[in-house]
């Protein structure tokens, strides 16, 4: 019998996933992760179930053992232009077509999949099922995080570094009394209702 080399051939599959779907500020991230099966990690799960402790510790170690990992963002802009959903899969598609690696197949967490030419499947709850899209989550997470504690230096009075943008009743009272800021989203309810 022949068996054929392709067959133990490993496909390269990307696990992706995004953060900042809800928040009434600052971007949403999505992050593109191949993991390394000679290299596993252990502890990887949904972000939304970790601690910011278990996430910060894991973070660089994903960085350190995936094959390749990217992480990229929509703007403010593009939400309110696109709607939230349209820009998380072009965070989603910006973070695949950024790794250094092309996969061969596309997981991601969810409903929908970006369009990136590359063959894909949506996975609802995939972040606690698949451990590639584990890892995104985490990545897609932490920086979001730490993109939000940038923008709290430059906007302390709205408590970013707290809340990262969700809108917590200290948020909305901090809309209340300081107006939209130019990194708040004009398309969602509770920001369009403060607009002059």
């Amino acid at each position: 019998m022949i068996v054929s080399a392709t067959m133990h051939k490993t496909i390269l599959i990307c696990g992706v996933d995004e953060a900042g779907r809800g928040p009434l500020a600052g971007p949403v991230s999505a992050a593109a992760v191949i993991l390394d099966a000679a290299n596993p990690i252990e502890g990887l799960a949904d972000s939304k179930k970790l601690s910011e402790k278990q996430r910060d510790r894991l973070a660089p170690v994903i960085r350190e053992r995936a094959l390749a990992w990217a992480v990229a963002y929509a703007e403010v802009g593009e939400i309110d232009e696109l709607n939230i959903l349209q820009a998380t899969l072009l965070a989603m598609r910006r973070a695949v077509e950024a790794l250094p690696i092309r996969p061969q197949q596309v997981l991601v967490d969810g409903l929908y999949c970006p369009q990136t030419g590359i063959p894909s499947e949506a996975i609802v709850k995939g972040d606690s099922k698949v451990a590639a899209i584990s890892a995104a989550s985490i990545l897609a997470k932490t920086a979001r995080d730490e993109l939000m504690l940038q923008l709290h230096e430059q906007y302390p009075h709205y408590g970013f570094a707290v809340h990262k943008g969700y809108p917590t009743a200290a948020h909305l009272a901090a809309l209340r009394e300081h107006g939209v800021s130019a990194v708040h989203r004009r398309s969602f309810r509770p920001v369009r209702e403060m607009l002059p």
